[in-house]
């Protein structure tokens, strides 16, 4: 019998402005500092989007890093997601 491993949870997050020709990692980490990550997102209601494969790739960035044009395209589907989520936000008047 397999044993599953068991995964280290990871956060990464990621800033958008026009300034800048790609988003940007502004946050990074594993364990406990994912886990505060996840609760400050929260608490600023910041909307959270869980996918184990990119947070393991953008993991290997810098905090300040540009993400590489290999990722524009899985990281602009996130930002369509956070944009309609600030939508219904402002919608129900949070």
């Amino acid at each position: 019998m397999s044993e599953k491993k068991k995964q280290i949870k990871q956060a990464i997050a990621l800033e958008y402005n026009t300034e800048n020709d790609a988003p940007v990692v502004t946050a990074s980490g594993k364990g406990a500092l994912a886990e505060r990550i996840i609760e400050k997102a929260k608490e600023a209601n910041v909307p959270v989007h869980k996918d184990d494969k990119l947070a393991g790739t953008l993991s290997r960035l810098e905090i300040g890093d540009m993400i590489p044009p290999e990722l524009y395209e899985v990281v602009a589907e996130i930002l369509i997601f956070v944009d309609s989520m600030d939508k219904i936000r402002s919608k129900l008047g949070k």
